[in-house]
């Protein structure tokens, strides 16, 4: 996944939520991998669409609170390069 944006100088590699695989653009973290699961920041709207058509899940940072601009995805054959592309663009513009 980082390799994806490895050219860009804006997007930053750190750690948080127990993983050491955190993207961020301009300091705002957009995608990362937690406990075995990618995890992107979209528009809400976006994240009840995977939600809903079974793609992810609401991601849940351990303390009971599903987080609705977040998605958690599982499934190694679902587009997480794509996902992480629309989370960069989502960041980057500003989303909150």
């Amino acid at each position: 996944m980082a390799a994806a944006f490895a050219k860009d100088p804006q997007v930053g590699l750190g750690r948080m939520f127990s993983s050491n695989s955190v993207l961020s653009v301009s300091g705002k973290i957009f995608a990362m991998f937690v406990k075995g699961k990618f995890v992107a920041k979209l528009p809400k709207e976006r994240v009840a669409e995977l939600v809903r058509t079974g793609t992810g899940t609401y991601f849940d940072p351990g303390h009971g609170r599903l987080m609705k601009e977040w998605v958690a995805v599982v499934d190694q054959a679902a587009p997480w390069v794509a996902l992480a592309r629309e989370a960069y663009a989502f960041v980057k513009a500003g989303g909150p």
